[in-house]
């Protein structure tokens, strides 16, 4: 009943007006301007020890909003409320990050109250190692194993920084990858229970467009599969 207030579509709408709003939800920016003192911004959150999980969107992809630049930091900081309410974890726990690199969006460029970079992305090898900075800073001040959790990145983003991390062996998730994927193979895994379904494994299943959801579910769901095959080819 109340998760539509807390998340959807009502976050989509604060994002939206996230630089009109006052006051504004709390969370940790951290911009391209800060490359070389990450370190120092992170040590700006008030919170001192106990946070287990750092929610960072670069707002390159919020919902189906698209390029929202650092207003996106109100997807971070509702997914953090998802995780109080529906998790149980302590709000102290856990810590909201707007990830400024600049946007795409001309419209919020021009806008006189909008409170992020005007200036198009960064990309490349200066965008990764700020994102890699980011990463040592929070886990030097809140230890190893602290989750990382990426939130609303595109695509291309989104599969290369979680690859990236997971070879490091960092606490790393993708929700939009990972976490959907876990909802679509528990999904098909609950139907085979109806009465005169076919096995999964007995069926073709067509994921219907290329987005960060399907690649994940079609992925995890043919591993499901190939992990009980006796031809693990045969599950793609």
């Amino acid at each position: 009943e109340l998760l539509p207030i807390l998340y959807t579509p009502t976050v989509g709408e604060a994002c939206q007006r996230f630089s009109e709003l006052v006051p504004r939800p709390r969370h940790l920016r951290v911009s391209a301007d800060d490359r070389g003192r990450v370190s120092q911004v992170v040590a700006q959150w008030p919170v001192q020890e106990g946070v287990k999980i750092a929610v960072v969107t670069d707002g390159e992809r919020i919902l189906g909003l698209g390029d929202l630049g650092t207003n996106g930091a109100g997807i971070a900081v509702g997914k953090c409320i998802v995780y109080a309410t529906a998790g149980g974890i302590e709000p102290s726990a856990l810590l909201p990050i707007a990830l400024d690199v600049g946007t795409e969006n001309e419209g919020l460029r021009d806008d006189p109250l909008y409170l992020g970079l005007r200036q198009p992305r960064v990309r490349g090898d200066e965008y990764t190692s700020l994102v890699d900075e980011l990463s040592a800073a929070l886990r030097e001040r809140y230890g190893a194993s602290l989750l990382l959790h990426f939130e609303d990145f595109a695509g291309g983003n989104a599969f290369r920084l979680l690859k990236r991390y997971r070879a490091r062996g960092e606490s790393v998730l993708n929700d939009d990858i990972q976490s959907t994927a876990v909802v679509i193979v528990a999904a098909l895994r609950s139907a085979e229970k109806l009465p005169g379904a076919a096995p999964l494994a007995e069926r073709n299943v067509v994921f219907f467009g290329a987005g960060q959801a399907n690649l994940g579910g079609a992925e995890l769901l043919a591993a499901t599969l190939a992990a009980e095959a006796s031809d693990p080819a045969t599950a793609r």
